[in-house]
């Protein structure tokens, strides 16, 4: 089964444009993952400095292989400064039966 999530977090007021970067290079490693089957960046419209990102990966393992990865706690660590929660809030997804 598909593991979803979705990842929210506020850049702090100045830093938008050093977290823009950082995020874009972050997504650029996580959809090569093999395992990543999606992980699109948004922002809200009426507050441009909120962030959230929308991540699905082929299973648990692959999941797993994504928290792992080499590059994750690098980006995790100079990300925390720059945004107002202590870390990504993140909120796990299942898909609603939409058939009997």
């Amino acid at each position: 089964m598909t593991k979803t999530l979705l990842a929210e977090f506020t850049a702090r007021e100045g830093a938008q444009d050093e977290v823009a970067r950082l995020i874009r290079d972050y997504a650029l490693k996580v959809r090569e993952e093999e395992g990543n089957l999606a992980f699109d960046v948004y922002t809200k419209s009426a507050s441009p400095r909120a962030y959230w990102i929308f991540e699905v990966y082929r299973d648990e393992e692959a999941f797993q292989a994504h928290l792992n990865a080499p590059y994750g706690g690098p980006f995790n660590a100079a990300l925390t400064p720059l945004i107002e929660e202590d870390a990504s809030v993140l909120t796990f997804l299942d898909p609603l039966a939409t058939r009997p």
